[in-house]
């Protein structure tokens, strides 16, 4: 059972093992401050450390992860991770951010009609929203 709240998300990441040289590009299905879990064709083994990137992010996101669970489901692995500096803010905040693009891509399509890459909806929602964004270090 996760300690932290879990949004559901679908974004793309980046995820690399320490013998990997190129990140992996998968989907995440949630996020927490605590951790994400994604989709894969590989399987992890639990305790095996990992480099998460969202790179459409501003600054991009990279925090170092352990493999909490791993299961298999229809064909592919289900991965959670959880991050390694539970403390650091701003990986909460990226977290909290990350969550408000994907709702402002679904928001965007649901009342324009259009479809946004996560990279184009991170772009717009930083633009218009970002100055404004509140993390949970500085409430407003």
């Amino acid at each position: 059972m996760s300690r932290f709240d879990r949004h559901p998300v679908n974004i793309l990441i980046e995820v690399k093992t320490i013998d990997q040289l190129n990140h992996d590009t998968l989907s995440a299905s949630n996020l927490s401050i605590g951790g994400l879990a994604f989709r894969c064709d590989s399987k992890f083994e639990p305790g095996n450390i990992v480099e998460i990137r969202i790179p459409f992010v501003s600054p991009p996101f990279e925090v170092e992860a352990r493999v909490a669970w791993c299961t298999e489901r229809e064909g592919h692995f289900e991965v959670g991770v959880e991050f390694l500096n539970q403390d650091d803010a701003f990986m909460a905040r990226m977290v909290e951010q990350v969550c408000h693009i994907e709702n402002y891509k679904k928001e965007i399509y649901q009342t324009e009609g259009r479809i946004l890459s996560p990279e184009e909806a991170a772009a717009e929602w930083i633009n218009k929203y970002a100055a404004g964004f509140s993390g949970p270090e500085d409430p407003q």
